[in-house]
């Protein structure tokens, strides 16, 4: 699942969306997840949107705390 569908809800500026899918494919690649049907796609998009409302902006600091957080290996 891409991370747009949970974004839609009005609560984030177009710049936001914008880092947080940079931040959301990046992580997906980091992790190795090809398919995007894959249910941990959706645990990492959702846990991504944790990590931004605490105030983390940066697309890359969004990519390594939200791996980090979720305790996927990366390859």
């Amino acid at each position: 699942m891409p991370i747009t569908p949970l974004l839609i809800d009005g609560s984030f500026e177009p710049e936001q969306r914008h880092v947080l899918e940079l931040a959301f494919n990046a992580a997906l690649r980091r992790i190795g997840l090809v398919d995007r049907k894959d249910p941990v796609c959706e645990i990492v998009a959702r846990r991504m949107i944790a990590v931004h409302r605490r105030g983390v902006t940066d697309a890359v600091a969004l990519c390594e705390i939200t791996i980090r957080e979720i305790g996927v290996p990366t390859e």
